[in-house]
């Protein structure tokens, strides 16, 4: 198989990265750009744009995504992916992932919007239409309203588990579902005329093409959704899609089940000596990781709430002052603002009623890193997928390209950035609700999580 099969824009930066290491590790060469690529470079089996969408009011996503799914569609892919966070957060208001299946499917077409969702390789389950997940890798599996972290998130709290539910509330389109059952069967369910064989359509009818929901409550329904989404492609290309990396992980199942994959290249990192990790993560998850990297090393440096609230960043100095001092003594370093939601700094940022941290707290810690950048450290990581994306822009970043698996959803990239000091240098971009307890080690070590 030779062509573009996939592209894909990513509603954070974290979650963008996590695509291109699935595909990539299936042995699919994949970019990841900042902005859509004008032509798909020589021997690219998949292209990725790094957005920050999910962080978005609801009424500014047509600006963004329209002229985006527009230009990736002009690419000639068999599918065009919307790429979600697994654990599904939006709203109404923000970030509204049926707001952007709609704009998706107006702009590319096909008789269905496939929607995959479960990943079981971070810990993402779908069954019964709902939605299952960790808080972290190393949890127990949580219905998402009762998630410790989910059904708290400060912007989009999640507070129904029914996938069928949440999007009724963002858009009209119809909402079928493929039971697990089916999947089970050894029948693949044809999607391709737009119904799913069993489906559940929830409220009224309109006109238009409906959502296709599939549970995926394990591993082995991966391939059969893989192989129900490529043959709607194959048949009606290019197709919308939308869902998590979910996605990629069933149509790689369903390649290589189809002997349509070379066999996986080898990836692999070394130690650094030190690192720089920046986190704008509220998530407990984040927390207990760099309580336990601080309690292996890593120096801690506190960013108050103060130096980045304001519309332009404020108070890098002393922070940066802090982290070099720690640096010449040896030592790697986490800039955090936050432990975790119930840190007193959460506090003052709510009663404060700032409600852009993604843009605000994202420029702030990247100017903390190109600074750390232009003085040679070459790895650093970013924990926070609402401010990943604005930290990106903030280097100069233009591009990623896969350099290493660190832990499933935040792979070792290095980022293109013609002119800056992040050309070159290696990037972890971490999701709050990803990783285990030692991810920071890992990252450092360049160790894969076992």
């Amino acid at each position: 198989m030779s062509g573009l099969r996939l592209a894909y824009y990513g509603d954070d930066f974290s979650g963008s990265a996590d695509v291109m290491e699935v595909l990539a590790q299936a042995g699919v060469p994949t970019r990841l750009y900042l902005d859509p690529p004008a032509e798909v470079e020589p021997g690219l089996g998949a292209v990725g744009v790094a957005g920050v969408s999910r962080s978005l009011p609801t009424d500014e996503l047509d600006g963004v995504l329209r002229p985006v799914f527009g230009r990736l569609k002009a690419l000639g892919p068999r599918l065009v992916h919307y790429k979600v966070c697994s654990t599904f957060d939006s709203s109404p208001a923000v970030g509204s992932i049926g707001r952007a299946i709609d704009i998706g499917a107006e702009v590319v077409g096909g008789p269905c919007v496939p929607l995959v969702v479960g990943a079981p390789a971070l810990g993402r389950y779908v069954a019964f239409g709902n939605l299952f997940a960790r808080s972290g890798q190393d949890s127990p599996v949580y219905r998402l309203d009762r998630h410790p972290t989910m059904s708290r998130h400060p912007v989009t709290p999640m507070h129904e588990a029914d996938l069928r539910l949440v999007l009724s509330e963002q858009t009209d389109r119809p909402v079928e579902w493929v039971d697990g059952a089916v999947l089970d069967s050894g029948r693949t369910p044809s999607v391709s005329a737009g119904v799913a064989t069993p489906a559940l359509t929830l409220g009224v009818r309109p006109e238009g093409t409906p959502i296709v929901l599939f549970d995926t409550a394990g591993e082995h329904h991966l391939a059969p959704v893989g192989r129900a989404v490529w043959d709607v492609a194959n048949q009606s290309g290019p197709v919308f899609a939308a869902g998590s990396s979910g996605l990629e992980y069933a149509l790689a199942a369903h390649w290589r089940e189809a002997g349509a994959l070379p066999p996986p290249p080898a990836f692999a990192a070394g130690p650094a000596e030190r690192i720089v990790v920046v986190s704008g993560s509220c998530s407990p998850v984040t927390a207990r990781q760099i309580e336990r990297a601080t309690a292996n090393g890593f120096a801690p440096v506190a960013v108050p709430p103060g130096g980045w609230m304001g519309d332009r960043p404020d108070g890098v100095g002393d922070v940066l002052a802090e982290t070099f001092a720690h640096l010449d003594a040896g030592r790697s370093v986490i800039v955090h603002a936050a432990l975790g939601p119930d840190d007193p700094r959460a506090a003052v940022v709510r009663r404060a009623g700032v409600t852009d941290t993604g843009p605000r707290l994202g420029r702030y810690l990247g100017a903390v890193l190109d600074e750390v950048l232009a003085r040679g450290v070459r790895r650093v990581c970013v924990a926070g997928g609402d401010t990943s994306g604005f930290v990106a822009r903030e280097l100069g970043v233009t591009a990623f390209e896969f350099v290493a698996p660190i832990a499933p959803g935040s792979p070792l990239c290095r980022m293109h950035a013609p002119g800056r000091p992040a050309d070159g240098a290696e990037v972890c971009f971490k999701g709050g609700q990803v990783g285990k307890i030692d991810f920071m080690q890992l990252v450092r070590d360049g160790r894969k999580q076992m």
